[in-house]
């Protein structure tokens, strides 16, 4: 089945589309044989991020191998930090670090710029736009201030990000700050992302899910709102995605709260729940990343649940979080067969 002229963008203005379109978090990756040999021409994930031909290599190989009706640009959601200096690395088995930052610190970041830091990347967005088929839509993206914070904070990624909630405890307007000028800077980021040819922005807050009701509202939906608000003033006709990882039931408002025109599911997110949801607006999610690392049955069953709950309002089909790289190639290809050829019943 040939892709739809820019049925996400479609969709996203709140159009139901049979078969919904699709696109893979991570779908350009380490799953892939030609990822990772792009990958090994690149140095460091970093350079990779930074190279505008690689990064376009990469963000176009999974269009051209499955056809999905977008495209994400191949970044990382910290490459703000990396712009203000925090000195990011990634290290194989260890995930990326970075010098933590202390309270003292969060001031001077308001004097940093992230340009001409990010050029590569938005030229990156450019060379994307020009090489992509005109028919599938391109994402920007970044990552959400609360993630990015957590990350800034303890310096690498733990599995609750406890740093990051004691330091919230012990310090929070100093980290309110923080998160303001994390989502200001954010807002320029995507704002230059638009300009170069993104169609839509994504903005990942992968660590929602660790907080309660009152610090999810001031850390998540607080600063998420703000950064909508810039890019409404600025972009008022780009569609703005938000995926907030685990946070469960808190989505209940989410959309109404933050502004966004779509919001992302993880894969825990029950589907009658995700069907209320989809009643304020567009869906999008939310398959277990397993199941494509399982096949078979697994997977079949997993796209039909969410073909049967879900397609009959407006839905992206996607993955419930990204891609793992033990996921194969030729399973994706059946998912996408599945997707595009399987129907509500």
């Amino acid at each position: 089945m040939t892709v739809v002229p820019r049925s996400i963008l479609r969709v996203l203005k709140g159009e139901t589309m049979s078969p919904p379109p699709l696109w893979l978090m991570r779908q350009a990756g380490r799953y892939l044989p030609e990822y990772r040999e792009t990958r090994a021409k690149a140095g460091s994930f970093l350079d990779l991020c930074y190279n505008p031909d690689l990064a376009t290599e990469v963000t176009l190989q999974p269009i051209r191998r499955y056809g999905f009706d977008a495209a994400i640009l191949f970044s990382d959601i910290l490459v703000i930090p990396d712009a203000l200096k925090r000195n990011v690395t990634f290290t194989e088995g260890h995930g990326p670090q970075m010098t933590p930052i202390a309270v003292e610190e969060i001031k001077a970041l308001e004097a940093l710029p992230i340009f001409p830091h990010l050029d590569p990347v938005i030229e990156a967005v450019r060379r994307i736009r020009s090489g992509l088929p005109s028919e599938t839509t391109l994402l920007g993206f970044c990552g959400a201030p609360w993630t990015v914070a957590t990350y800034m904070i303890a310096g690498h990624g733990t599995p609750d990000q406890a740093p990051a909630r004691l330091f919230a405890y012990r310090h929070r307007q100093e980290f309110l700050t923080l998160l303001d000028i994390l989502a200001d800077l954010s807002a320029d980021y995507l704002s230059a992302q638009i300009e170069a040819g993104a169609d839509a922005v994504q903005i990942f807050d992968s660590w929602a899910g660790v907080l309660g009701e009152e610090d999810f509202e001031d850390f998540c939906v607080r600063p998420m709102r703000r950064i909508i608000n810039a890019l409404k003033r600025r972009h008022p006709e780009t569609p703005i995605i938000a995926f907030a990882k685990g946070a469960g039931t808190l989505l209940k408002d989410y959309r109404r709260k933050t502004g966004a025109d779509a919001i992302g599911l993880d894969w825990t997110v029950p589907l009658s729940f995700a069907r209320d949801l989809q009643k304020e607006g567009p869906v999008q999610g939310n398959l277990d990343p397993m199941r494509v690392v399982a096949g078979g049955e697994a997977l079949t069953e997993g796209i039909d649940r969410i073909l049967d709950a879900l397609a009959h309002g407006p839905l992206i089909f996607n993955l419930g979080h990204g891609i793992t790289p033990q996921a194969k190639p030729e399973t994706v290809t059946e998912l996408v067969a599945r997707v595009r050829g399987g129907a509500p019943r």
